[in-house]
């Protein structure tokens, strides 16, 4: 199976598993952890629905499939588009959308350039890049862009929504780490390999966020040291470390489903990575056969990797 599909089902099961365990405490979830795919949790929404997540992250590849490139102007009016009217919603419903980006969206309603719709403030480094930045990844994976490219293109799409430097860099340590991994790195290779990176254009303080990952090993932390917050370094680490210590993807879907508070885009972010490593078969089929338009999302991959591929 394709590592486009691998990935982007990956991340939508991911996200799907975790809608209803947002906002939930980790301490009563690991009492009486979730295991299969539910609805009606957190959020009014039937089993299988994935949230502003997938939906930002789909639109973006819709964009692409449309015009051959990233085109900024067309990704934000898709944006639009799903904020508005529903589109590339699960079950033609709009709920659970972050406020940085809801407001980047915004701005580019009202006319600003898309570079210049986010908020470069420090306080203002949730997770709504990182969510949806797969698409970067595997283009430039296809594409074997050089270094300077996969920074400045993961920069500038990041930058629609998040434009300050800890969620820039958060998206390149993905976006890295997810390339060596559809380059046939073992996670611990591709782990290793993102901590020796040349991050200086990040700056200091960006870089200092990231001492848990970068000048540590994310595994060797407990559960008790991992925070599963919207913040954007959070979400990483929270991601990494249940890809290092998990073998299997349903194992890190459980993990990411359980372990409290923002789990839908913990779970997103985590299923993206899995769904590489794994591959697709290895997903439960309760849980594939509850996902919502499943073969949309498949069909999307699809038309994705050729038109990459051209």
């Amino acid at each position: 199976m394709s590592k486009y599909i691998d990935s982007i089902i990956g991340h939508a099961i991911g996200d799907a598993m975790g809608v209803p365990t947002e906002f939930c405490i980790r301490e009563k979830l690991l009492m009486n952890p979730v295991t299969e795919m539910k609805g009606y949790g957190s959020h009014s929404v039937p089993a299988g629905s994935w949230s502003d997540d997938t939906s930002m992250e789909i639109a973006t590849i819709d964009s692409f499939i449309e015009k051959g490139c990233f085109d900024y102007y067309d990704i934000m009016n898709k944006w639009l588009n799903w904020i508005n009217y529903a589109e590339y919603t699960a079950n033609n419903e709009v709920f659970d959308v972050g406020r940085t980006c809801l407001k980047a969206i915004h701005n580019f309603s009202y006319g600003i350039s898309p570079l210049e719709c986010a908020t470069n403030n420090i306080n203002l480094n949730g997770n709504g890049s990182l969510m949806r930045i797969l698409p970067v990844a595997l283009y430039s994976y296809s594409k074997k862009l050089k270094e300077e490219e996969i920074i400045s293109l993961t920069n500038d799409i990041s930058s629609l929504t998040h434009s300050h430097n800890i969620s820039k860099l958060g998206c390149y340590l993905y976006v890295r780490f997810v390339i060596y991994l559809l380059e046939g790195l073992s996670k611990e290779e591709a782990y290793k390999n993102i901590q020796f990176l040349d991050y200086s254009s990040y700056g200091e303080e960006a870089i200092n966020c990231y001492d848990r990952v970068l000048k540590n090993n994310i595994k060797d932390l407990s559960l008790d040291d991992i925070k599963s917050t919207g913040y954007v370094v959070d979400t990483l680490e929270a991601s990494l470390w249940i890809i290092m210590n998990s073998n299997n993807y349903k194992d890190a879907i459980i993990a990411s489903t359980n372990i409290g508070n923002d789990t839908d885009t913990i779970g997103a972010v985590t299923g993206s990575m899995a769904g590489i490593i794994y591959g697709i078969e290895s997903i439960p089929k309760t849980w594939l056969d509850k996902l919502l338009r499943k073969n949309y999302l498949i069909d999307l991959a699809t038309k994705f990797e050729e038109k990459v591929g051209k």
